[in-house]
């Protein structure tokens, strides 16, 4: 399982109609999601700043990224979805938004640890 977090910012104009859209992901934008094998997805808002927090439980990350982005639900979807975001000029090759390194985890507790 690989851990990804991401940021991108949102544009203050587009505030409430990104709410509205994610108040009500379309059943085919998670479908094809979870055909993707990506599960525990979160989105965050602070102020203007989007934080996505997602867990990938497959084994070529790639090949199912190119399966997502060439779903015609999930394209329609991000046409609404991208005029909202502004990428963060540092995002390197990344679609839209800018993925984080991961600086440090708690692991679940061992067995022989105290809780």
């Amino acid at each position: 399982m690989r851990r990804i977090a991401q940021t991108i910012r949102l544009r203050p104009e587009h505030r409430e109609e990104y709410l509205r859209l994610h108040a009500a992901v379309w059943p085919g934008v998670e479908a094809a999601l979870h055909r993707a094998h990506i599960r525990n997805f979160s989105i965050f808002l602070h102020g203007d700043v989007l934080f996505a927090f997602l867990e990938y439980h497959g084994d070529d990350f790639d090949a199912d990224m190119a399966v997502l982005e060439a779903d015609a639900e999930t394209r329609e979807w991000w046409k609404l979805t991208d005029p909202c975001q502004e990428p963060w000029p540092d995002r390197g090759d990344s679609r839209q938004w800018t993925e984080l390194t991961e600086i440090w985890h708690l692991d679940p507790p061992g067995e022989d640890a105290t809780v």
